[in-house]
């Protein structure tokens, strides 16, 4: 907190920050603007008088929600003076828990990364052990910024498993033995006050890119993460899509092959278990024993086993069978992108997970199987690009899941 700025102090501390409707489309627009906004727009989109704006506004400044940013351009009378929100208003915790990695941020309430920790981690290790990591890297992270725990407005965290949103908490996580109906929520109740919102690690990846990356302003939007497990969220009308159960966009389960491997959920030949990271280091150690590559079999001679990260390797140097199978696994996720496409009909498609980076041509299966196996109509204008934000999505978008969550009037 800089010198000058006071920290958020209305009588309803906690959740929600705001006090009525007006207060809650003030801040979130402000927010959606990620910079400096006059009184008169704020009129001008929220359709209420300019006395109203201008009292709900005082009461934020005074609660240190807002702050006076200078002057708007003169538009022939009095300039207006420019608002935005302050880092004094308080920090928001952002946590992305991958099934082999954990990633921890601060942010400001404006969803501005000011300290962010990454680690590898296995999601197996079960809650306790997982959970405990995450809240001595958040504690360290605070240290940093010289913040207390008091100073955390709320907790946004995003897990690899299917979430119950009414509860909070995960059901029969296919990835995550150990934490169904795990009480995330409960877990972060002794050291903080704050809050905590709970989604899907897709979603709130989609979140983080529709919030400041490549999706930024797209109202019909897809985001496909492919990793260890594969997922999809969904941007609908502007708005994160989870249907009735929060279960929507959980495209790794859809069947690809009714023959095909053993999936982690119990069924045969899912998505997940036909082009996920762990299915790509299969194909290639496969290759590599009936020696077929030679590069691949160096590898996994040395290491013992293989990764799909080493098949990005070999494929960049030059080698045809880790090439391939990087190809296959980008035209099996392409086959079903191709089928969400008819169904949701996006304007965009963002791909993100760490497979994503193994090499461009899996990028370029994924564009050549949706082009072909899709309607023109549906594909005549719709980009396939890599995620913008890339290892920065799932904090971004656990930071923007739980912003909003503390700034909506129940």
């Amino acid at each position: 907190m800089t010198k000058g700025e006071t920290k958020a102090t209305f009588s309803n501390p906690g959740y929600p920050l705001v006090e009525n409707r007006v207060q809650a489309e003030i801040m979130v627009f402000v927010r959606d603007e990620v910079g400096s906004v006059s009184r008169a727009k704020l009129t001008e989109v929220l359709g209420v008088s300019r006395s109203k704006v201008s009292n709900e506004v005082g009461r934020l400044i005074e609660a240190g929600l807002l702050v006076e940013d200078g002057l708007a351009e003169s538009e022939g009378g009095r300039r207006s003076s420019l608002l935005s929100i302050p880092r004094g208003a308080g920090v928001v915790a952002a946590i992305d828990l991958g099934a082999t990695s954990i990633d921890v941020a601060l942010t400001t309430l404006g969803s501005e990364i000011l300290s962010h920790r990454s680690e590898p981690a296995d999601i197996r290790d079960g809650p306790r052990s997982i959970l405990g990591r995450v809240k001595l890297l958040l504690a360290q992270l605070l240290e940093e910024q010289d913040s207390k725990a008091q100073d955390v407005l709320a907790i946004g965290i995003g897990v690899p498993g299917p979430v119950e949103q009414a509860a909070g908490v995960l059901r029969v996580p296919p990835l995550m033995p150990g934490w169904d109906r795990f009480p995330i929520r409960d877990a972060f109740a002794g050291e903080y006050a704050a809050p905590v919102f709970v989604d899907n690690d897709v979603n709130i990846m989609a979140l983080g890119e529709h919030w400041g990356g490549v999706g930024k302003g797209v109202d019909n939007m897809l985001f496909v993460k492919v990793g260890t497990g594969i997922g999809g969220g969904i941007i609908a009308d502007g708005r994160l899509y989870r249907g009735t159960q929060g279960c929507a966009g959980d495209i790794g389960h859809i069947s690809v092959d009714p023959e095909g491997p053993v999936c982690t959920c119990g069924n045969l030949g899912c998505l997940e278990a036909m082009a996920g990271a762990p299915a790509i280091a299969l194909e290639a150690e496969r290759r590599a024993r009936e020696g077929k590559s030679s590069v691949l079999a160096d590898i996994l001679a040395e290491k013992g086993e293989l990764t799909a990260v080493d098949v990005g390797k070999a494929a960049s140097l030059g080698d045809y069978e880790a090439l391939n199978v990087i190809r296959r696994a980008g035209w099996i996720v392409g086959r079903v992108l191709a089928t969400l496409v008819s169904v949701l009909n996006p304007s965009l498609i963002v791909v993100g997970g760490g497979v994503s980076q193994i090499g461009h041509s899996f990028l370029a299966e994924i564009r050549s199987a949706v082009y072909r196996r899709s309607l023109p109509l549906a594909t005549r204008n719709l980009p396939i690009v890599l995620s913008e934000l890339d290892q920065t999505a799932g904090v971004t978008g656990a930071s923007v899941l739980a912003a909003e969550g503390v700034l909506q009037v129940q």
